[in-house]
């Protein structure tokens, strides 16, 4: 499916491949590129779709040489990343070192040693930050204006790898909206909701569902719409203008009260809702919404999954967890 003009990619390496987006995407990329090798690092182990599992360690950027020449790639996905906003406000070093340095360091060998390769980095709507707060859906010539260490982290991340752009590296950046789907793990906020409902429907949870403000309009997309974005890159990328940024949003703002209700409703449960000041954040945003407009045109992309699809699966998925005794995952 590569674009008129493009290779496809056919040695492809996904960092990160075994976390919540990465187990999506392995099945998408297979379809999309049924010769390709695909290579995979993880920390959480074997990652199915993966022709073969190699070891990435962000800490550890002296073995980064080793990796991409085991790998010998066309196209690197960079996904990995310290990704948890309330995680980076606790260490917000570490959260640097691992978000910037990191990805710096695996662009550069990328650079100098595989230079035809292309390099994908996977940034996030939240370097917008405060720009959001005029009220816009807000396009790629936005202010970076990050509001959390993370944020922070990604954006600095993007300007060190543009630089690189300038002496070689072959960089597409995408910038995803909020995404959410069955397997994310309960860290993030709608996943943690559809847990609850599941929980409570089992009996397992009195009906109260915790939960942080939920007065906030969110740009919100499914993850495998956001799948299907990643993998237009790969079949489309090289034939952008080097260090191009695209959005992947939805362009349409939920209000997060609204979510809330409609998985209860699907659950088939009603509970009370209770606000906890643990859940809330320092900075925090009243409304994101993006304009993937330029995502649209260059790569032919559109978010295509109905959102109460999108809701249903994460219920269906937080009630097959919960159902089984003693599953760890379902407090995950």
């Amino acid at each position: 499916m590569a674009a008129p003009g493009c290779t496809p990619p056919g040695r492809i390496l996904v960092t990160g491949a075994g976390g919540f987006v990465g187990r999506h995407l392995l099945p998408a990329l297979r379809r999309a590129f049924p010769a390709a090798t695909l290579l995979a690092t993880s920390r959480e182990g074997p990652v199915p779709g993966a022709d073969a599992l190699l070891p990435l360690d962000l800490a550890a950027p002296e073995a980064f040489p080793a990796l991409l020449a085991a790998a010998r790639p066309d196209a690197v996905l960079h996904l990995a990343a310290q990704a948890h906003v309330p995680r980076a406000f606790a260490d917000p070093a570490g959260t640097w070192r691992l978000n910037v340095d990191a990805s710096l360091a695996l662009a550069e060998v990328v650079r100098r040693e595989h230079p035809a390769a292309l390099f994908v980095f996977i940034s996030s709507a939240e370097v917008y930050g405060l720009s959001f707060r005029t009220g816009l859906a807000l396009d790629e010539s936005a202010a970076l204006a990050p509001a959390n260490p993370y944020a922070a982290s990604k954006a600095a991340a993007e300007l060190g790898l543009r630089e690189m752009a300038l002496r070689g590296l072959r960089l597409l950046v995408l910038r995803p909206f909020g995404h959410v789907g069955p397997g994310q793990a309960a860290d993030y906020a709608l996943a943690n909701f559809a847990r609850q409902v599941a929980l409570i429907g089992a009996g397992q949870q009195q009906p109260m569902l915790r939960a942080g403000a939920l007065d906030r309009w969110r740009d919100l997309l499914d993850v495998r719409d956001v799948c299907a974005a990643y993998v237009a890159a790969l079949a489309r990328g090289g034939a952008l203008e080097n260090g191009t940024v695209l959005n992947i949003a939805s362009g349409q703002p939920r209000l997060l009260a609204d979510v809330v209700r409609d998985l209860l409703a699907l659950g088939g449960v009603t509970a009370t809702l209770h606000t906890e000041a643990a859940l809330l954040r320092p900075t925090d945003l009243l409304r994101t919404e993006g304009n993937a407009s330029r995502a649209a045109a260059l790569l032919g992309w559109a978010p295509a999954m109905p959102w109460e699809t999108t809701l249903r699966d994460m219920v269906a998925d937080w009630r097959e967890r919960v159902a089984v005794p003693g599953n760890t995952l379902a407090r995950q």
